[in-house]
């Protein structure tokens, strides 16, 4: 068995939507051409039917036993043939969609990897949640559909020459009457491609709607809020509800032209072929086999039609994959440089983290900290230095490694806990006890049926936010950065926790640089160092009893936030 996803999903054209589907499809080139074989044969197999019984009904009519008999063994291999192409074509039609699809997770998981922090400012969550609820499965039905609907023309094709060969008469109606079947329902395919455009776009914004209820749902029961937005959600389900009576209408007009328009033929082809049956034109074994085929063509007519829907769907979907695939990062990778050390430094604020201490940083606006601690991680293009080297000239890599910002917007995966706190899982256990030890997180692994071995749900939900706020920073320990950038890592904590967390996390990152974001005096008394901000720019600098005594806007701030 052939694993999936694939090791390399390689580098995709997103260009446009069509040039996605091809890539995908140039891709699995060799899984996709084994598969259409394989489909054509199936085709082929029941194709032939028809034409062989009509032969062994003349046979019958002409008391020849020996031809009966050779034909019925025609009819049994035909069979045979059917059952092998029909198992096989299924099989590698289920490993084109599995290709197809696990292909646009691997891209786009690696390019949301890629964007980082600049995903969420350019798509809503519910946009991205759709490629992995529906996007990737109409992508995997495009490549699917390929191989029957490449099998259908090669059979109607093989019917119409063995029509114009018997008749020539009955083949031209054939001949014609596929095409114009064909063209029939095409006028059905641009509205329900414009309404599951809608649907997709109205589905995106709900999964969003119900993300940020999900998120927010502690808040909005404290405030007496949950029902407003309860009943807003309910709206718009109700919304997309009716898009997708909407699309299923339009489905039905579709399902029903698939079935009325090939009958039609159908009918037309048995009626003529009668005439001639009559007139002695044909023959009665002739005439079974034309009245096979009019049943036969039933299948790859309506197939042709269904490989136009599915890859209009896909189509549909590549477009929404390409919209992620084309965005880029605000920062982009252009460094350099191998090496750097040093102090860290921040132009626009006048905030310097001298190598080696546990600084403080308050702010008089918490937004100006997110704000210095996204230009300092290079989040964000800034005139930022580390040891005197402009940042930007650092491989983002290279910056990723030495420099980490911490904030509450982390989350906890589902799986071991052991494996969320030790990401790169090279942790000595001395270490992650230690880390927990700086964190205050003993009592929650202890807590726990097995420990670090205990299995988590997605994002910790079985944890408070103090629990999680204290794992984040276990995780965040571990990992043992040069510069490490804490946001208000304490603000779910209680008091005495957060005094020893502070007096803990000062001698756990000794000789290494520490910047805290808080306005926590619990913290700021235990810094080495303490900047306070105002207006966006640092208006001083010292220890926090320092700055208590001889400035006036820094004690409001800290008492406000002791308050």
């Amino acid at each position: 068995m052939r694993s999936l996803p694939l090791a390399d999903p390689g580098v995709p054209d997103a260009r446009s939507p069509f040039r996605y589907l091809w890539w995908t499809a140039r891709g699995q080139s060799g899984p996709l051409l084994l598969g259409i074989a394989y489909a054509v044969l199936w085709w082929l197999g029941q194709a032939l039917v028809p034409s062989a019984l009509g032969k062994a009904v003349d046979s019958l009519t002409n008391h020849d036993a020996g031809e009966l008999l050779r034909w019925s063994a025609a009819l049994l291999g035909l069979g045979v043939v059917t059952a092998v192409g029909g198992v096989m074509r299924h099989r590698m039609a289920v490993f084109n969609w599995l290709c197809a699809a696990y292909r646009t997770v691997q891209v786009t998981a690696r390019q949301a990897t890629r964007l980082g922090a600049t995903l969420p400012k350019l798509l809503s969550t519910g946009e991205v949640i759709s490629v992995g609820n529906s996007d990737i499965a109409q992508i995997g039905n495009a490549m699917d559909i390929l191989l029957r609907g490449t099998g259908a023309l090669v059979a109607i094709g093989t019917v119409t020459i063995i029509l114009i060969t018997t008749s020539p008469r009955l083949g031209l109606i054939v001949l014609l009457g596929v095409p114009l079947m064909a063209l029939a329902v095409t006028p059905l395919l641009r509205p329900l491609h414009r309404r599951q455009h809608q649907q997709r776009d109205l589905q995106g914004d709900l999964a969003t709607r119900a993300s940020d209820i999900v998120a927010g749902l502690r808040v909005l029961r404290g405030i007496g809020g949950e029902q407003v937005f309860a009943d807003r959600y309910r709206e718009e389900s109700q919304r997309v509800r009716t898009a997708g009576v909407r699309v299923a209408s339009m489905d039905a007009a579709l399902e029903g032209a698939q079935l009325l328009l090939p009958g039609l033929l159908i009918a037309f082809v048995t009626w003529q072929g009668a005439h001639y049956a009559i007139d002695g034109t044909i023959t009665v074994g002739q005439l079974v086999a034309f009245y096979g085929y009019a049943l036969f063509l039933v299948g790859p007519l309506r197939t042709l039609t269904e490989a136009a829907d599915k890859i209009t769907k896909g189509h549909v979907a590549a477009r929404r994959v390409v919209r992620i695939l084309s965005l880029n990062p605000e920062v982009a990778d252009t460094g350099t440089v191998a090496t750097a050390g040093g102090d860290l430094a921040d132009a626009a604020s006048g905030v310097v983290l001298r190598q080696g201490l546990y600084t403080a940083l308050a702010c008089a606006v918490p937004e100006d900290a997110i704000a210095v601690a996204d230009r300092l991680g290079r989040y964000q293009a800034a005139d930022v230095t580390y040891g005197g080297v402009p940042l930007a000239e650092l491989p983002l890599a290279e910056v990723r490694r030495r420099v980490l910002v911490a904030d509450n917007a982390a989350k906890l995966f589902s799986g071991r806990l052991r494996d969320q706190l030790d990401v790169g899982g090279s942790a000595a256990d001395d270490d992650l006890r230690q880390a927990l030890h700086t964190a205050c997180a003993e009592d929650i692994v202890d807590a726990l049926a097995d420990g670090l071995e205990s299995h988590i749900a997605e994002s910790g939900r079985e944890f408070s936010g103090g629990q999680q706020q204290r794992l984040r920073l276990v995780r965040a320990l571990l990992a043992d950065p040069e510069v490490l950038i804490l946001v208000e890592p304490t603000s779910a904590v209680d008091a005495h926790t957060e005094a020893r967390i502070a007096e803990r996390l000062g001698k756990a990152r000794l000789g290494r640089t520490t910047l805290v974001c808080t306005t926590s005096p619990l913290v700021l008394d235990r810094a080495d160092h303490v900047i306070f901000m105002e207006d966006g720019r640092v208006r001083a600098e010292g220890t926090h009893r320092a700055l208590l005594a001889g400035d006036r806007a820094y004690t409001a701030t800290v008492t406000r936030a002791e308050d």
